[in-house]
């Protein structure tokens, strides 16, 4: 399933269905206002995330990752990207889900330039993140979540080698599952008064047997308008360094990432 045209059809739609309504509802506020009664927000978006690190296929053969944003288009094979949150009052819960197979190939020479391996490699991967939160700053200029929670994550690396020219070939493939407790923040800031902000998002975590260190960083800028609908382009990052012997070593997925929110 080619999931990338879907997703950038729907988010067009959804942006020129609203533009003539927005352009008539003059200046719109991108600061939420707690309320005691519920407010949702759903976002599709699509993170063209590269990846940078080291990929552990087994205990003995770990391989270099460098998956960069610029091929990501060819990259990515499947996959699906969509975001939420619920509030009602100061509390707050929130989810995030990322679904991508993402495939890169390559060739290794060997025996001095006198033959080739053919290689690629292909990573599937599911990372949910869920939190509960609570609003600590809201004024007009600025809005800010804190927020504790887990984030999932379920990784299979495969590498399909083979000697050029021959039958010879080998599979080898690795899978991770982990859960890690999170801590973090989420928030924006008005610009000037107007209805462009700068949207931000950060956590730690850690602690989920696995993992030695989980991060995940965003930040970027995001225009609101009106009171349905929201867009915004940030740079996101998410780091995992797990134990020797799972997938993730070191490694760094990062890459612009397109929002469209929908709120209700």
């Amino acid at each position: 399933m080619k999931t990338l045209p879907k997703i950038i059809i729907f988010i067009a739609i959804g942006v020129a269905t609203n533009l003539a309504q927005a352009q008539s509802a003059g200046e719109a506020s991108p600061i939420p206002k707690i309320a005691e009664n519920w407010r949702i927000e759903v976002t599709p978006y699509l993170w063209g995330a590269g990846i940078k690190g080291t990929v552990n296929l087994n205990n003995s053969l770990a391989k270099s990752a460098d998956m960069s944003t610029s091929n990501v288009l060819s990259d990515l094979k499947s996959g699906g990207m969509i975001a939420a949150e619920a509030h009602y009052g100061n509390w707050g819960i929130m989810g995030d889900l990322v679904s991508a197979t993402l495939q890169n190939s390559g060739s290794i020479p060997v025996h001095g330039g006198q033959a080739t391996i053919a290689d690629k490699i292909t990573l599937q991967q599911t990372i949910l993140t869920g939190a509960a939160t609570y609003t600590l700053v809201n004024n007009k200029d600025a809005y800010l979540d804190g927020l504790v929670g887990v984030r999932a994550i379920d990784i299979t690396a495969t590498l399909n080698g083979n000697l050029d020219g021959t039958s010879s070939s080998r599979i080898i493939s690795s899978k991770t599952s982990t859960v890690d407790p999170i801590i973090g923040a989420k928030g924006r800031y008005r610009i000037a008064d107007s209805s462009w902000y700068i949207p931000a998002y950060a956590d730690i975590g850690s602690g989920g047997g696995t993992t030695n260190l989980t991060w995940q960083v965003a930040a970027g800028v995001g225009k609101t308008f009106n009171n349905l609908i929201d867009a915004s382009l940030t740079y996101r990052a998410l780091y995992y360094d797990m134990k020797s012997g799972a997938v993730l070593q070191k490694t760094t997925m990062l890459g612009p990432q397109l929002s469209v929110t929908f709120k209700f």
